[in-house]
């Protein structure tokens, strides 16, 4: 991707052609490609980060959203098959685990290689997770759902225009989300790595429920390895270094051994 240019999905805030590695970042509902932009001064030269921007938010506030799962999926994969030109790993937070799963399938099919290894944070698998009613709830619930949950700042309600504007799109995300109806069984299961990463206080995780793994070892012939840190759902924020390290350390050993790059606390 060359500098200064983006597919409509996709945000290279710092190009890295020599990069032997990329890395795809998906957002949890409501959020937006930002997100991952302050993880560009925690991975190494070795690793370029191409995170997804979902319509309707940010830079792509007049693109109109959709709500249902195939259809974001479809355009991500569409952007990003023509990018993937390196060995690379898809990273999803909450919706966005479910996200990289589904992109896991699809880009194979438009001609990709399959993900290097498939990052699935703060959900449980498709198939698994709970469903929710969250986007039929008035503006109350959803601003109380999302303060329970702590990914979003409080002067953003403050704010009617901003308040009226962020949740638009996150009962848009809420919606595709929660009337999202995977069916694992009905799909070859992945032969990538999976690595899921959850935070110890994260009512949204449960590994207990479901084999440890949070249901996600069944979907895939390789291994599974589960990373708890500490906090609640968004605990990637207060432990982000911790969270790249981690990436960088499953991608490939001989990156966290190198000290090449400033660390950053």
């Amino acid at each position: 991707m060359s500098t200064g240019h983006h597919r409509r999905s996709l945000r290279c805030w710092q190009p890295r052609p020599a990069a032997r590695l990329q890395l795809v970042c998906l957002p949890h509902a409501g959020g937006g490609a930002s997100f991952y932009r302050t993880w560009l001064t925690l991975l190494s030269p070795d690793v370029e980060l191409l995170a997804v921007q979902y319509p309707g938010r940010e830079d792509r506030w007049s693109d109109p959203m959709t709500g249902r799962m195939d259809e974001l999926v479809s355009a991500i994969a569409d952007d990003l098959a023509a990018e993937l030109d390196r060995p690379y790993a898809l990273f999803g937070h909450s919706m966005g685990s479910a996200v990289a799963w589904e992109l896991a399938h699809a880009l194979p099919n438009r001609g990709a290689r399959p993900p290097r290894r498939l990052f699935a944070s703060g959900r449980e698998a498709p198939g698994t997770a709970r469903p929710g009613q969250i986007h039929q709830q008035n503006d109350d619930v959803l601003c109380a759902e999302l303060e329970r949950l702590g990914g979003t700042h409080r002067d953003v309600f403050a704010d009617p225009e901003l308040r009226a504007a962020v949740l638009g799109y996150v009962r848009n995300d809420y919606r595709l989300i929660e009337t999202y109806q995977p069916r694992p069984s009905q799909r070859a299961r992945l032969d990538c790595p999976i690595t899921v990463l959850t935070g110890a206080a994260d009512a949204e995780f449960d590994g207990r429920r479901a084999d440890g793994t949070g249901g996600w070892a069944p979907l895939t012939t390789g291994s599974t390895q589960v990373h708890t840190l500490p906090g609640g759902h968004f605990y990637l924020v207060p432990q982000r270094s911790r969270v790249v390290a981690t990436v960088v350390r499953q991608l490939d050993p001989s990156l966290a051994m190198a000290s090449r790059w400033p660390s950053t606390p």
